[in-house]
């Protein structure tokens, strides 16, 4: 005999809330308890067997601190409840909603919405040199962009510096149009795109004109050292290890260094190492430097991205 809760939710807001789009959260946890979800009203009608409903209503309730807010509820949000559910980790998911690196312009918390992406959050608030490996879509650029971001608007830094290799700039960079820094724009984008969440983009370009942020390629860091500053290596799988050295040995006083990559994702020519591997191997076990590990499970994008990084896996395993 199926049995079957009922659980009245406090507004209308919240209800939609924890729906989600086309409510999307209700048939995710739908299929993480195996519960059936109807959600009339505020009511959420939830049916099923025993084991099945109770999961879903603790599940329900773990999520509570996000669908009773205007943060709302995401797809990483229900699978990261999950594990903390299964590994007993709840007192983890408070401090996890709660700890907010920053708000965007709009108005957005900025969190981690993983244990993992947590750790990394961490590290990056504590140690001088942090590896960050992972799957696109896991925050590992933008999450270092907001803590860095918010570490210059508190006075901790002097200069926030954000660097990737533009791995064709040997080749075809000279074809396009513009001066050099416009030649360069698009390989920084996503740089850019991480500063306008936090800051007015009218006064991005005066912290540029001044110093305080630069956005430049990989080869303006030769022959430098970076003093109080915050410096962000993207894309750092296409770095050469003669480039990686040279950008890890830049490090001045009073300085911190995010290094983020996709080990998979390297764009080098065939039979070139990709920096980041090697630096990995080299420097695993150095004393403060951390090395924080994302996963598929770490994906914060559209929740096509989790199944599309899942299905790449299981074709090149």
């Amino acid at each position: 005999m199926a049995n079957t809760a009922t659980l009245t939710l406090p507004t209308a807001e919240s209800a939609i809330a924890l729906a989600g789009p086309h409510e999307e959260n209700l048939k995710l946890l739908a299929r993480q308890t195996g519960a059936t979800l109807v959600l009339r009203g505020q009511d959420l009608l939830i049916s099923g067997t025993e084991k099945a409903v109770d999961l879903c209503r603790q599940l329900v309730s773990a999520l509570e601190p996000l669908w009773s807010t205007p943060q709302g509820v995401t797809s990483t949000d229900i699978l990261t409840a999950k594990q903390a559910l299964s590994t007993q980790r709840t007192e983890e998911l408070t401090t996890l909603y709660r700890d907010a690196i920053a708000r965007t312009r709009r108005g957005e918390v900025i969190r981690a919405k993983t244990f993992r992406q947590r750790q990394y959050i961490e590290a990056l608030r504590s140690r001088d040199l942090i590896f960050c490996v992972g799957p696109a879509g896991t925050g590992k650029t933008f999450l270092a962009a907001m803590v860095a971001v918010q570490a210059l608007m508190n006075n901790e830094y002097e200069r926030l510096i954000l660097t990737r290799p533009a791995v064709e700039a040997g080749e075809r960079l000279g074809f396009l149009p513009g001066d050099l820094q416009q030649k360069v724009n698009p390989y920084l984008r996503p740089l850019y795109d991480a500063l306008h969440e936090l800051l007015d983009p009218e006064k991005i370009p005066s912290l540029m004109e001044r110093g305080i942020i630069e956005v430049a390629p990989l080869a303006y860091m030769r022959g430098r050292t970076l003093n109080n500053a915050f410096v962000i290596l993207d894309e750092a799988q296409n770095t050469t290890p003669a480039q990686m050295k040279m950008v890890l040995t830049r490090l001045g006083f009073g300085s911190r260094m995010a290094v983020t990559g996709d080990v998979t994702q390297t764009d080098l020519g065939q039979n070139q190492q990709s920096g980041l591997a090697i630096a990995q191997k080299i420097l695993a076990g150095v004393e403060g430097i951390a090395f924080c590990q994302l996963t598929k499970a770490d994906v914060v994008r559209h929740p096509l991205v989790q199944r599309i990084v899942a299905a790449y896996e299981k074709y090149e395993a």
